[in-house]
């Protein structure tokens, strides 16, 4: 586990440690921490609201209120988030251990749990097949994807879907599936009529169609379930994130995050 020395908390962990109360101040409440507190530092991938992406420069998102709200409720404190790359985050872990947790919308799947170890899910979601709002290009099935051109994100399923229905099947050519560092690019692409589609989860998906000239075209149901990565025989921090998350889901806490980001009753 990553150890830092510094004691501030951020701005969300620390306006809910004190229910929004300016009367704690932070030095009080680093101390109400314990000097031997472990700071375990965070990392994601910006780019893919609502869960993570950046707003006047500042780093915000569900993944980002659900870690610091789940973290407040365990003996660790969370220090400053690191950002990457999708495909760098389990480097930035495993190899390189820059991070310590993974909150990037990660999907649980077997290949990533032979490298990593992950949380209790919290989160469950398809992939979506973004296109142009009133374009030519109007899919309803994998197959009407001959001679389109296609993206989505390095490293996510939402690639590994592209590669499996569309470029193995020789429905799509190989130099017609582009990948990229966010999703944010591939809809740019989509919206600059570079490519005709993106596949990607779908919350994602409703929050570029509903803020972007892009529409959801039809919904892979995949099931996928998302979790918070860690390194491999770090038993008591997956307990901890796991407490902690059965915590904030009982005290209301996740559902107020959850309306927060996704407008859900």
């Amino acid at each position: 586990m990553t150890r830092r020395t510094q004691t501030d908390v951020s701005r969300r962990t620390y306006l809910k440690l004190t229910g929004g109360s300016a009367a704690v101040g932070l030095t009080g409440l680093a101390g109400c921490l314990g000097e031997n507190t472990t700071t375990i530092t965070p990392g994601t991938a910006p780019g893919f609201p609502p869960f993570e992406m950046r707003q006047d420069g500042e780093l915000v998102g569900f993944d980002v209120d659900l870690l610091e709200a789940v973290v407040a409720e365990t003996d660790y404190e969370l220090g400053e988030w690191a950002t990457f790359d999708f495909d760098g985050l389990i480097p930035a872990l495993t190899q390189n251990e820059e991070i310590d947790v993974i909150a990037a919308a990660m999907t649980i799947t077997e290949d990533r749990q032979e490298t990593i170890a992950f949380s209790d899910p919290y989160w469950e979601s398809d992939q979506a097949i973004l296109v142009r709002e009133g374009g030519d290009f109007q899919p309803s099935e994998w197959a009407d994807f001959e001679g389109a051109r296609v993206g989505a994100q390095s490293g996510t399923t939402g690639a590994d879907q592209v590669q499996s229905n569309l470029v193995d099947p020789g429905i799509v050519a190989e130099s017609d599936s582009s990948t990229y560092d966010s999703y944010v690019l591939a809809v740019e692409d989509l919206a600059n009529e570079n490519i005709d589609a993106v596949v990607v989860d779908n919350p994602v998906a409703e929050t570029f169609a509903a803020n972007r000239a892009v529409t959801i075209a039809f919904v892979e149901e995949t099931g996928e379930q998302f979790g918070f990565g860690l390194r491999q025989g770090e038993s008591e921090f997956q307990s901890a994130l796991n407490d902690g998350l059965q915590t904030v889901r009982d005290d209301g806490t996740y559902q107020e995050i959850t309306n927060t980001w996704f407008g859900q009753e």
